[in-house]
């Protein structure tokens, strides 16, 4: 499965100016972010290294081979970048397919903004192969377009993913809401022109211009969205 780029979508609901949700994947929607520092812990304990607990602010959220490339250099591990993502890759696909706990309010989430014909895209910074096993759960068709970060030049926290969804769904940037739970996804949707929903997953997240900090999705649903796009 790719990337999909359907015709330009101009629904919105009347009398409100947003015109898509944008949504990232791990530690947004399913609860995965532990997932991948338990499967880089694994595999490095088996090359005969042990990650320092501290590391994970570092590689939370960021692009496979930011986190990848910086694991290795930090232990000195004896294992090319290409050799460490196949691993990691391969031990979270194995992590989901026993069990893929989704994020307390996704569904509902989900299914609101389907029924209400809201245009919706998934912005992740996993790759295809994760991303399709991950949709799986989630519901395909819960989303018009879908953008992996092995497919974009520059990944997040670069704002080219959410720039790219945004010209899929043929919305205005600034006219979406963007819903992520790091620092580095804050920045690439923020630096795109998107107003941002955060709900941290792992390190804290402050408030700030055009940046809404929730405890949870279960805070968030059309209306309190609607509310945040205010041109």
């Amino acid at each position: 499965m790719t990337s999909t780029v359907p015709a330009p979508v101009t629904r919105t609901a009347e009398g409100s100016a947003l015109q898509a949700v944008l949504l990232d994947m791990d530690g947004t929607l399913v609860d995965t972010e532990g997932f991948w520092w338990d499967v880089e812990a694994e595999v490095f304990a088996r090359l005969g290294h042990t990650l320092d607990d501290s590391w994970r602010h570092v590689v939370v959220g960021g692009p496979m081979t930011r986190s990848a490339g910086f694991l290795i250099e930090a232990t000195g591990a004896d294992i090319t970048l290409a050799e460490l993502t196949v691993l990691l890759n391969q031990g979270f696909e194995e992590r989901i397919d026993r069990a893929l706990p989704l994020m307390p309010g996704a569904a509902r989430l989900l299914a609101e903004l389907a029924a209400h014909e809201i245009p919706t895209a998934l912005v992740s910074a996993s790759h295809r192969r994760i991303i399709d096993r991950v949709l799986g759960s989630l519901g395909p068709q819960y989303f018009a377009l879908t953008v992996a970060g092995d497919e974009v030049s520059r990944t997040k926290p670069h704002p080219d993913p959410y720039l790219f969804a945004a010209a899929g769904l043929g919305v205005d940037p600034v006219r979406c809401a963007v819903v992520e739970d790091t620092a580095t996804g804050v920045a690439a949707a923020e630096a795109a022109g998107c107003h941002v929903v955060a709900v941290p997953s792992v390190a804290p997240i402050t408030p700030a211009d055009r940046r809404t900090v929730v405890t949870s999705l279960e805070e968030v649903d059309l209306a309190f969205l609607r509310g945040l796009i205010t041109l």
